[in-house]
């Protein structure tokens, strides 16, 4: 009798719409059952003791316990202070139980730690803040501590010695928010140019002196941000393992009519493989084909984070500069090493089929890395069952985290480094006992770290008596010091022409390069300088010539632009040597491109040469500004080779949009000329068919009063004047807040965002659109035909106005010719969707109007 319950039981079990259906379940998707001969091993709690008998760590390398329950819980994040002296942000509040009921509660704490005997384990446990509700970041600044509360961004400080914050103030009130703590800001990096940067956050903050700045930035990646010995950030995605800034990204948006910049947001680690020491059932699309291996082992990387570039100076010469980041899911740790070639950064697993530590225990949970001042790379340990927020959990892992019993304890947490099996332990020194003028010394340490928290406290002194001391180290050229020592003359407003010249003769080019680039706060006040930048051009380092294509674009002077083609030509196959250059030509493309097409290097095809054209005459079109477009032809017919002339014509061609899933392509939003363009007619007089074909493709680009078929084209009603300054708002911030992931020009990155050109999901229903925007979306989503299997996050945090300006933009952009948004609708839509926590799934989208 009770054989047919039993049956309709396991098929509700196993099906995405489950009798007792989780948030991360599905619609339609079956959760097939794991292989019964899989061995998979109870996950009991272990002590710190039998915790260290489960590592496996490659030969070289050895794993030393610093800290462990009862003096800290649930761990996510460390940061050290000058002396050495510990702060551990506690994430306590987080999953209680799988329902994820009591995540409300304020139990979240920073914890202050010392190592009293030197023995390199903490001794005691000062709870520096605590009641925070699902804490994310911290970072030290000016004798406190920032503190990530989303959405609040706190200083706190200990003003009366007892190790307890007693001074709490505000920064941001908009730093994330609380709905989705998987996507949501954190990371809060202080970086060599002494912005602070975040990971999943598009404001970067700034304390030199007086009140916080704060500056639109890109967003970048989802969990933990890291920079290297030149400034160049890192991050990743839970299913990218590593991403970085190949340049300062503030230079890519110059241009708004450039929409293709390369070189920030670049994928370096293009094998997602991943390698555990342990079956890995508890991750949450375990069923999913191709998530686990065979033989239950975790197949490619689902929760990577908390990347860090190592920077001390204890680890084998090899290792310098290599990245490391984590997987919670399968309970190890990678190290990948770089290469670089030209600008372009690449990484390979450094053990293959290998991970550099590994453990058997699925209570490992390693969410972060960071940086000692003993040269040291330190694990933070979650040592957690749960790790997937309840928003995403399926009713696969829900039932593998009760099976094994995953949700207790929970207050356990733990913190290692991991060190050469050689090394000898080193003592911290106290920075902050260090006079000014001797602090200056440590810029020249070969720990990263150590230089990196001697630069802030000499901006936080805002000390000139330091500046002869760090004027010699950055006219010395020593790397990398001498690059520290020019960030903080530059924090300090202390640069000369003087220093920059001598460090521009520096024997290493980054160096070199940096010069360069901190030059331009001296490029209104002295004019030699602009006259330097402009000589460096013929450095021989392409380090330091992408720099000064990037600073060109800053200098107003009449040699600039043959410079700038001189230097192109030397590099027409490079990306970002291409980009540079056009993110410096906002207004001056024309005769730039005109230039370019009677200069030498441009007389044959070549590698990267095409692309300069169609680009440059990309943003020409971009403009849609019919006399700039008509001498553009005019420029396009007197050209005699056709290759250019093909390059230019889809140049212009890139406004016309694809057909997407539409059966026939979308109209594009047309050029109106006064009259028939002359070079048009020219063109054509040519027969070639390869241009004919480009006209054509045109046709409907390109009208004017007249033309045969005109009373058939079709345009969207013109914007109102609130409407277009809605459209204006969005084009600024558009790159800064969403083309990081959907790029400048709408058209997607692979891995990381599809597409909003011509997309469906952007020019639809407004209904749909803001409810993506205000609580996010989660894969499989099909965008124009393909499948992507993603999680986006919301971003609430904006306010009804930007909202409607962003959408009004991406609705009206790229030939779109959908209605604009405004801000009552978005504020509607999120009153109506108040009480929604979990990110939109396609078939529930598809259901709304």
């Amino acid at each position: 009798m009770f054989r047919t319950p039993m049956k309709l039981f396991l098929l509700a079990l196993f099906v995405a719409v489950p009798l007792f259906a989780q948030k991360g379940d599905k619609a339609g998707e079956v959760q097939a059952p794991l292989p019964a001969s899989w061995q998979i091993p109870p996950a009991p709690p272990l002590s710190i003791e039998e915790a260290l008998q489960t590592f496996k760590i490659q030969p070289g390398f050895r794993i030393e316990v610093v800290a462990a329950e009862p003096q800290i819980e649930a761990p996510v994040e460390i940061e050290f202070d000058a002396a050495g002296n510990l702060y551990v942000l506690e994430m306590r509040p987080f999953m209680p139980n799988v329902e994820g009921k009591g995540e409300d509660q304020r139990t979240g704490r920073v914890t202050f730690l010392r190592d009293l005997n030197g023995d390199g384990r903490m001794d005691t446990n000062t709870i520096f803040a605590d009641k925070l509700l699902m804490p994310r970041a911290i970072a030290l600044v000016r004798g406190g501590v920032l503190v990530a509360e989303p959405p609040t961004l706190w200083f706190m400080k200990d003003t009366d010695g007892d190790g307890k914050a007693d001074h709490r103030e505000v920064v941001a009130t908009d730093y994330g928010n609380q709905s989705n703590p998987e996507h949501t800001a954190n990371g809060l990096l202080w970086s060599l140019d002494n912005w602070i940067y975040s990971a999943n956050h598009d404001v970067r903050f700034r304390s030199v002196s007086g009140p916080w700045q704060k500056e639109k930035t890109f967003s970048r990646g989802q969990w933990g941000i890291s920079h290297d010995d030149f400034g160049r950030l890192f991050f990743n995605s839970n299913s990218d393992q590593l991403r970085a800034d190949l340049v300062p990204a503030h230079y890519l948006s110059r241009n708004q009519n450039f929409k293709g910049a390369f070189g920030s947001n670049v994928q370096i680690a293009k094998d997602q493989s991943t390698f555990p020491v342990r079956v890995n059932p508890g991750v949450n699309r375990g069923y999913q084909k191709g998530t686990l291996r065979d033989d239950g082992t975790l197949a490619k990387f689902t929760a990577a984070c908390g990347p860090v570039i190592y920077r001390g100076d204890l680890f084998p010469e090899k290792f310098r500069g290599a990245a490391f980041l984590c997987e919670p899911g399968g309970n190890f740790i990678r190290c990948n090493l770089l290469s670089e070639q030209n600008g372009i950064l690449s990484a390979t697993n450094a053990f293959p089929n290998a991970e550099l530590l590994a453990s058997t225990d699925e209570r490992f949970r390693p969410v972060n890395l960071a940086n000692g001042p003993d040269g040291a790379l330190y694990v933070v340990d979650m040592y957690r069952g749960i790790i997937q927020h309840r928003i995403y959990v399926t009713t696969f892992l829900r039932n593998q985290i009760l099976d094994r019993k995953l949700e207790s304890p929970l207050n356990q947490g733990r913190i290692y480094r991991i060190v050469p099996t050689e090394a000898k332990r080193r003592d911290a020194k106290n920075l902050a006992s260090l006079t000014t003028s001797t602090l200056v010394n440590e810029l020249n340490s070969p720990n990263g770290w150590t230089r990196d928290a001697a630069q802030r406290l000499l901006v936080e002194r805002n000390d000139f008596v330091a500046s002869p001391n760090l004027e010699r180290l950055a006219a010395s050229g020593t790397y990398p010091g001498a690059i520290h020592a020019l960030w903080t003359l530059h924090a300090l407003d202390a640069l000369t022409t003087e220093v920059i010249t001598r460090a521009t003769t520096a024997e290493h080019p980054k160096v070199r390069a940096t010069a360069a680039r901190v030059s331009e706060a001296l490029l209104t006040r002295d004019e030699n300088i602009a006259n330097k930048i402009v000589s460096l051009a013929n450095d021989p380092h392409f380090d330091v010539q992408l720099q000064v294509m990037f600073t060109l674009g800053e200098i107003r002077i009449n040699s600039v632009e043959r410079v700038m083609l001189d230097l192109l030509a030397r590099h027409t196959e490079n990306a970002l040597m291409r980009d540079a250059a056009i993110s410096s030509l906002k207004g001056r493309e024309l005769t730039f491109l005109t230039n370019a097409l009677a200069h030498e290097a441009w007389k044959q095809p070549s590698p990267g040469g095409e692309e300069i054209i169609k680009d440059l005459a990309a943003c020409i079109a971009e403009s849609r500004q019919p006399d700039a477009i008509n001498s553009l032809l005019e420029s396009t017919a007197a050209v005699n080779q056709r290759w250019a002339q093909s390059a230019i014509l889809n140049g212009i061609a890139t406004l016309i949009p694809a057909r997407g899933r539409a059966k026939e392509a979308p109209k594009p939003k047309p050029i109106t000329f006064a009259s028939e363009p002359p070079a048009l007619a020219r063109l054509a007089s040519l027969k070639d068919e390869t241009i004919g074909k480009r006209l054509a493709a045109l046709d409907q680009l390109l009208i004017w009063k007249g033309k045969a078929g005109l009373e058939e084209q079709s345009a969207a009603a013109p914007l109102t004047a609130e409407e277009q300054a809605l459209f204006e708002a969005g084009r600024t911030a558009y790159p800064l807040i969403c083309g990081s992931c959907h790029q400048p020009n709408g058209q997607g990155l692979d891995g990381l965002a599809p597409p909003l050109v011509d997309a469906d999901w952007a020019t639809g229903s407004p209904e749909r659109l803001a409810r993506i925007v205000l609580q996010g979306v989660r894969g499989p989503l099909n965008v124009k035909g393909k499948v992507w299997e993603l999680e986006m996050p919301q971003v609430s945090v904006l306010s009804d106005q930007e909202i409607a300006a962003l959408l009004t933009y991406i609705r009206r952009e790229w030939g779109h010719q959908a209605s604009a948004i405004k801000p009552d609708f978005i504020a509607k839509v999120r009153k109506d969707t108040e009480t929604r926590e979990e990110a939109w799934t396609e078939p529930e989208l598809l259901k709304i109007p």
